[in-house]
Formats: structure tokens, sequence, C-alpha cells
């Protein structure tokens, strides 16, 4: 091992050993086009991962971190078709898969239609679940003309039928971007709550309250614009990225937390790659999270 060495050392290729968890990219962002958001997420995947192998594992607990990235696969990128529900389904398959395998999944998107075919991987398994999105939107808009977006996911996987969604639960909602119906409907499946000081606290206060697996999902748009600039739709409030951050490690931390998802980076609205390099970070502390996990 170098003296220095970075995730590129450490991460590996699929069938390299039986992985603990695995990465793969879905760059997919027609489902934002469809909603009427800014496109360019389909490009965040791969720059993202750039970024993030680029990283040094934690100092403090190098034994504990090096031994868990040794454990993780890089699969690349899901191959998107640009038709959402197809490319949606072929991310459920592989969800499915790493599920019969005990593969932990992590997702770099992509556009918020990530987060469905994220679930479906549950619903193909038949696992019951919970969902936590971090977000500034509730995204149980109903589909446009029969087609699937960005803003429909979590109204697709708490009505589909394979019923395995337990609850869906909201938080970092900016209050200028909820309507009334949505946050009912998420009140009536689950809880919500608006951007505050004290969002970790009661994001850990539902993960403690839950006893399915849990489906984390993150949408960056729930930062604040100033520290998150490129993203789908911008953020004039949200919440900071050392809160951000906090979350993200205390989903890995979670024993109950059995897929991870990151979306809605948007890289041509990014100076300096700054939102990317965010997004990179997040997955290194999810990742060191999972790795503390027995500690």
């Amino acid at each position: 091992m170098k003296s220095d060495p970075r995730l590129a050392d450490i991460i590996n290729r699929p069938g390299d050993k039986n992985p603990a968890a695995c990465l793969v990219g879905f760059p997919s962002d027609n489902g934002v086009k469809i909603n009427g958001g800014r496109p360019g997420a389909s490009r965040a995947p791969e720059l993202i991962r750039d970024q993030l192998l680029k990283l040094t594992p934690h100092a403090d607990y190098a034994e504990q971190h090096i031994s868990f990235l040794n454990g993780v696969a890089d699969h690349g990128e899901i191959s998107c078709s640009g038709t959402v529900e197809e490319d949606q389904e072929k991310l459920g398959v592989f969800i499915a898969d790493s599920f019969q395998q005990k593969v932990l999944p992590v997702i770099l998107g992509g556009g918020h239609e990530t987060a469905f075919g994220h679930f479906l991987g549950y619903a193909k398994a038949d696992q019951p679940l919970s969902i936590i999105n971090i977000d500034a939107h509730t995204d149980v808009r109903p589909l446009k003309d029969g087609k699937a977006h960005s803003g429909s996911s979590f109204y697709q996987a708490v009505q589909h039928s394979s019923s395995v969604c337990a609850s869906y639960n909201v938080f970092g909602l900016n209050p200028s971007s909820v309507s009334f119906d949505h946050l009912e409907f998420v009140k009536k499946h689950g809880q919500a709550l608006f951007e505050s000081e004290t969002i970790v606290k009661n994001v850990l206060g539902v993960l403690n309250q839950l006893t399915e697996n849990i489906m984390v999902t993150m949408d960056i748009d729930v930062v604040k614009q100033a520290e998150a600039p490129g993203v789908s739709a911008p953020n004039a409030s949200g919440i900071s990225s050392e809160v951000w951050l906090e979350l993200a490690f205390q989903f890995g931390r979670h024993p109950l937390v059995t897929s991870f998802d990151l979306c809605e980076v948007n890289p041509e609205y990014d100076p300096d790659s700054r939102t990317i390099r965010l997004a990179a970070l997040t997955v290194w502390y999810f990742l060191l999270g999972v790795a503390l996990r027995d500690v």
C-alpha cells in the first residue's frame, strides 16, 4: 500500500473479490427534462466518481476505512437508453441483484428519476422498505402525459403495486417549493420536515423509529445555492454543506440503511466543480460511516 493512498488505489473492479458494497452510476437526466428542470445531471456520475477516487481514506480511522474500501466494487455506469422507464428498470435489476449478493449499492445520479429505479430494486427483491429523502422538494408529482420524471419518483414508489414501501419520509423541504397537497400526501405516508437547524436530530430520531430496511436518497439541491450552485433546481436558502455531510455520515453508520443514492448534481452550472467536489465528499462520508458501523 502506498504511503499516500487514494481511493483509486483501494476500490476494486467487479470480480476481484466478494464485495460488501458497490458503486454504480446512473447517467440519466431525461426525467429532469420532462419535469421542466435544467438538464445536465447525466454528466455527473462520471465526474463524481473521478473526484471521489482522488480522495484519501480517513487518517484517524485508516484501518477500518481501508479495510472496508477494499470490499467496494466499482461497476461503472448503467447504460442508459434515454427512455426513463426502461433505464429505471435496468437500475432496478442491478439493485435487486446486489441485494441477492448481499452487497450494499451506492448509486451516483443522475436526475432524481434515479430514486424510482433505486426503489424498483426493493420491489423486484420483494424487500419491504422505508424511504428517507433529503430534498428541497417532495417529488410526489403524478406522471406527465403518462411519463415518469424526476419529480414523480416517490409518488410512484408509494403507489407501486408491490406495496413494499412502508413509509416515505422527506427532510429539508424548502417552504417556498412545496404545495399544501403534496405536503399532505407525504404526511399521509410518512413524515415531512422543512429545512431547519435541527434536521440532523430530527432525521436521527426517525431513523431510530424505523424497523424496515431503509433506502436513502439525497438530492443535493437541498443545500444552499452558495455552497452547491451546480444543481438542477438552485436553492436560495437550504441547509449547510456541513449539515449535509453529517447526514451522509450518519446514514452510513446506521445498520438498517441498505442502499444509498445521490442525485441532481448538474455540472453545467458548477463553477470550479464546487458541487461535484461536495458530492464526492458526500459519498466518501457515507462510505466512512458504513466502515465504522461496528466501531
